[in-house]
């Protein structure tokens, strides 16, 4: 039992239902030593704290490790995923059915200008600037995680969509 030492950390009941989601190691390669749970954590932590890669807390793995697996998780479309997994099972628990049938979009999420959003930035401003889109999406994905289905049940944790 790893006891929590920051808001982001998964509970043991959240993580029993998230570990069996994450990607194997690579066959053939040196066996992974590490923590993929202290990996998850420290992602979140980036992710709702909103700090740079750099200035994770000593007690994550190093932030190179974990920003390499966020990446190639990214890449491989594992957080999508894992969202749509989770997103399915809470809509299921709910009497819904497993896929939205539709969505809402609202002027907030796809904030962009007329001439592209970010195209019309000067080079050196452009990579400074998440946009809303991709921000909004990673809230969303971040957001539901705290929606884990032990057995029938539903477990939120408080105060997680509190954005403040």
């Amino acid at each position: 039992m790893i006891l929590a030492r920051y808001p982001t950390d998964l509970t043991d009941t959240q993580w029993a239902v998230l570990a069996p989601l994450i990607p194997a190691a690579k066959a053939g390669g040196r066996p992974r030593s590490t923590d993929m749970r202290k990996v998850v954590n420290a992602v979140f932590y980036v992710l709702r704290g909103g700090c740079q890669w750099r200035l994770l807390p000593k007690d994550f793995p190093p932030y190179q490790t974990v920003y390499d697996y966020f990446r190639s998780w990214r890449l491989l479309g594992t957080w999508e995923r894992l969202h749509d997994g989770l997103r399915g099972d809470v809509r299921e628990a709910h009497g819904r059915n497993r896929e939205p049938s539709a969505g809402i979009i609202d002027s907030q999420t796809v904030k962009t200008t007329e001439k592209g959003g970010s195209a019309v930035m000067t080079g050196a401003s452009a990579p400074w600037v998440a946009s809303a889109t991709s921000s909004s999406t990673f809230w969303a994905c971040f957001s539901l995680w705290w929606f884990i289905l032990p057995g029938s049940k539903i477990v939120m944790e408080p105060n997680m969509f509190s954005r403040g």
